[in-house]
């Protein structure tokens, strides 16, 4: 009987809300960046679609947020009471010392807690995280 090879885990990627923004930008890099993970490893916070959605101008572009959101990524994550304590832990350690703020610990927190890795431009709030797969964006 033939053994059966480990099955090979495939980690999702959150994308941060800068690379989002890049991408509604025309930013080349930022396009690159989200078609290099496959769809069903892409991942966004609800935090982030927030976070975009507070910076549209008319309804117009509210709806091409979350259209550009809902075929370019596979699942939205929301934070729950574990991905709250977790973030407020970060907040902690970390808002003092390295700037790291509300949205940043509850994206950061969720990545964590889905073992995903973060893709970020904002690489001075998250690189002190310990455990947390950290994926620099360089626009």
């Amino acid at each position: 009987m033939a053994e059966k090879s480990a099955a090979t885990t495939i980690y999702p990627v959150v994308f941060d809300t800068d690379i989002l923004i890049w991408f509604l930008r025309g930013n080349e890099k930022a396009l690159r960046a989200i078609d290099s993970v496959a769809f069903s490893r892409r991942t966004v916070s609800v935090l982030t679609l927030m976070e975009l959605i507070q910076g549209c101008r008319t309804g117009a572009e509210v709806r091409q947020v979350k259209f550009f959101v809902s075929e370019n990524f596979s699942e939205i994550l929301f934070p729950n009471e574990v991905i709250s304590r977790k973030a407020i832990e970060l907040l902690d350690r970390h808002a003092l010392s390295h700037g790291l703020r509300v949205v940043d610990a509850l994206i950061a927190a969720s990545a964590m807690d889905r073992n995903a890795s973060l893709a970020s431009a904002n690489v001075k709030h998250y690189r002190t995280i310990a455990n947390l797969s950290l994926i620099p964006f360089k626009p």
